[in-house]
């Protein structure tokens, strides 16, 4: 067998078994009746499983199927809508866990394989590149998803919710399908992102997340400018829509901006600038820094709560 399909097939073993089946159901004329099914990943021992927020919405019951066929309730320990993260959480003794990855060293080109479990006993695998990384994108509902990562791994029918896992077998996203994109393309949520949404949703029930109005992609910093300003950052936040009636459009920013420094801290990515609105305190007069063009800029934005 050839080094690249060995290299997938060894990244797909280290995590097939803790992808997972989620089947829905929901009363119909007074009885339960399946409502949709979609996948998902148990990322710790003690049984929390990802998927998505779409997949369970509406759900009275859950149940989640392992690879080897055990079928187990599930509780839905919360869900944010706008990343269109879930946590699930399942009593079962020896199942396989996650491996969660660090997607700040993600870069534009890199391999990554995206495994679902449509049918609870057979994973699926896709193969592509990603293409994009740190997007804010619209749902078809209307809704706006930070931290995305773009890739040309064509998701299955069934496969939402389930990992976008590197060479390695590590997570570096949670595969999404409400958002619809250009032909062969396929969207996965951020795992630093999904990371810290797990983290409130287990401790609170539910997600904290301040608003700037912004739709951002990370990018890189030329060269010069960065070392002109002495810049330790070499990649920044690049704004590529500013929404009406925002924080951001009651500011001096600008689409085209580059964001490197928000709340007095480095910002070389969205996630780092997400991680800042998810503390009460940002509610308050916060710096923001930005390149333009070659200029180095610093304004003031008052970030507020982003209602359910």
């Amino acid at each position: 067998m050839d080094s690249f399909s060995t290299m997938i097939i060894g990244a797909v073993d280290k995590i097939k078994n803790a992808v997972v089946k989620i089947d829905t159901y929901k009363t119909v004329n007074g009885k339960l009746r399946p409502a949709g099914s979609g996948s998902g990943f148990i990322f710790s021992s003690d049984g929390y499983v990802f998927t998505n927020s779409h997949v369970v919405e509406g759900a009275e019951k859950i149940m989640v199927s392992l690879l080897n066929e055990n079928e187990i309730e599930a509780n839905l320990i919360g869900k944010d809508p706008d990343t269109d993260l879930a946590i699930l959480k399942i009593y079962a003794q020896g199942h396989s866990v996650a491996k969660l990855g660090d997607t700040s060293e993600l870069q534009i080109g890199q391999f990554v394989i995206a495994i679902g479990n449509p049918y609870g006993f057979q994973h699926t695998v896709t193969t592509g590149v990603v293409s994009a990384l740190g997007r804010t994108l619209q749902t078809q509902s209307g809704r706006m998803v930070d931290n995305v990562i773009q890739s040309d791994a064509a998701l299955n029918p069934g496969n939402s919710g389930g990992p976008m896992i590197n060479t390695d077998g590590e997570v570096i996203g949670v595969n999404t399908a409400v958002i619809q994109g250009a032909q062969g393309l396929s969207f996965s949520v951020d795992i630093n992102t999904a990371k810290e949404i797990a983290r409130q949703i287990i401790r609170d029930g539910k997600v904290f997340k301040a608003f700037l109005g912004l739709q951002l992609q990370d990018v890189p910093i030329n060269e010069k400018v960065r070392q002109h300003y002495k810049l330790s950052n070499r990649g920044g936040v690049f704004i590529t829509k500013i929404e009406a009636n925002t924080p951001a459009s009651r500011s001096q920013l600008l689409e085209g901006d580059i964001i490197v420094s928000f709340n007095n801290k480095i910002v070389t990515n969205s996630n780092e600038l997400f991680k800042e609105l998810t503390h009460k305190e940002i509610l308050d007069i916060t710096n923001i820094s930005v390149l333009r063009h070659t200029e180095l800029l610093s304004f003031i934005i008052v970030p507020v709560e982003k209602k359910g």
